[in-house]
């Protein structure tokens, strides 16, 4: 079967985004003599001239479209002066020939870009409220630093390791502090879709599966600037150690089943009580019934996210000299300074030594043990540094309990005991 002819492919694009474009423009053209100038049959008519031009005589001849449909746009514009009609519908046109023109060199996503400025022109009613009605001049500013450190900082970062031992690369720290404030800001989402008392628990318990550390560093902030959060936060924050959990025993089954079969009782011991002690806080966050209020607030905190990455920081590079320090001691040295930074990391390296078969099954137990041990101090400080003292009186001790239940576990499974 032959494939369809490029140009054509172009020029159906082409009208199909002058058709998608020119629907919403004609329903809301207006009747009599206040209606805008252009509707369907204008922003179809001005993506085909797009289109044409790009396949007759290429980019001078666009320039030359463009320039003719920003003089018509402008006269229009002039001729609505005074009925205050905006700029949307004008520049609306332009833009739709620009994106014929594309269509023909780049037809899937001049196809793409239609769709987004299709959305864009039959969302303004919503898009007004939101941004009116809804964010809050604290939540704009929000969105801002995000946006300035996801788009601007990220990208000027070096990806390479640099200091001490080579342990720290830049660009993934700093996507610690971007994770961290997304996390915060989902948190926070949640809450104002839902309220806090849902909310958070289940902010907790999606985030767990990004990062289970960075989604308490955020619960804890949210109970240390709104005390009276503290037990959703909580919820969510142990809530997490459960997606931790699922994505553990789903990444070892994608790499050893046989690794998965001597480690199965401590993940489910652990995730078990990970579910009735945020379950726990949970059920008595629904029961607590005194808030009334919504605090708009922030929706992450700089700060806290600058505070985590430093944490990090330090973690690898103590991770990194213990592994200089002590040389290749073994796999459980080497999984247990991993875990500081990372459980999943660690559990995939020694499931990969099973299905090498460099490794038996039951003493691969030890060392992803010791690498969930190690992370949980690495949540633990974290816990300490964001939350304060009362969010870590009730984090800590349920984190505590999930490793002894995992220990516990292996001891039971036989695999310690051999």
């Amino acid at each position: 079967m032959n494939s369809i002819h490029p140009l054509l492919l172009g020029f159906l694009v082409a009208l199909g985004v002058g058709l998608l474009i020119g629907i919403d423009r004609e329903r809301k053209k207006g009747e009599g003599s206040s209606r805008e100038a252009a509707g369907l049959r204008t922003f179809t008519l001005a993506s085909l001239s797009g289109a044409v031009s790009v396949a007759v005589a290429g980019e001078l001849l666009l320039g030359a479209a463009v320039l003719g449909m920003v003089v018509f746009a402008g006269l229009s514009y002039w001729r609505a002066r005074d009925e205050d009609p905006g700029l949307t519908t004008e520049t609306a046109l332009i833009l739709t020939t620009l994106l014929g023109g594309l269509a023909i060199r780049e037809p899937a996503f001049a196809a793409g870009l239609g769709v987004i400025v299709a959305a864009l022109l039959v969302t303004k009613s919503a898009l007004h409220r939101i941004v009116l009605s809804v964010l809050s001049d604290e939540e704009v500013r929000s969105l801002l630093i995000f946006a300035g450190a996801t788009l601007v900082v990220l990208p000027v970062l070096p990806d390479h390791a640099i200091g001490p031992y080579g342990a720290l690369n830049l660009r993934t720290i700093w996507m610690v502090v971007i994770l961290v404030m997304a996390v915060s800001a989902l948190g926070y989402i949640a809450v104002r879709l839902v309220g806090a008392r849902f909310g958070l628990p289940l902010a907790g318990l999606a985030s767990g599966f990004i990062s289970s550390s960075a989604t308490i560093g955020a619960m804890g902030t949210r109970a240390e600037t709104e005390p009276e959060l503290l037990k959703p936060a909580v919820a969510g924050a142990m809530l997490s150690s459960v997606a931790t959990v699922i994505q553990l025993a789903i990444l070892i089954a994608a790499i050893s089943l046989d690794t998965l079969q001597a480690f199965w009782l401590p993940l489910a011991l652990a995730g078990g009580t990970a579910i009735l002690y945020g379950g726990g806080f949970t059920v008595w966050a629904l029961r607590h019934t005194a808030e009334t209020h919504e605090t708009p607030g922030s929706a992450f905190s700089l700060r806290t996210a600058l505070i985590f990455a430093a944490v990090l920081a330090v973690v690898l590079l103590a991770a990194a000299a213990a592994q200089d320090w002590f040389g290749e001691a073994g796999v459980i040295i080497a999984a247990t300074v991993a875990g500081f930074a990372d459980t999943h990391s660690a559990a995939i390296s020694v499931a990969s030594l099973v299905a090498d078969k460099r490794l038996t099954p039951s003493f691969a137990v030890l060392p992803i043990l010791a690498a969930f041990t190690a992370n949980t101090v690495t949540k633990t400080v974290f816990a300490l540094a964001s939350g304060g003292r009362a969010f870590a009186l009730y984090v800590v001790p349920g984190l505590i309990l999930m490793v002894v239940v995992a220990w516990i576990g292996a001891f039971i499974a036989g695999p310690l005991r051999s």
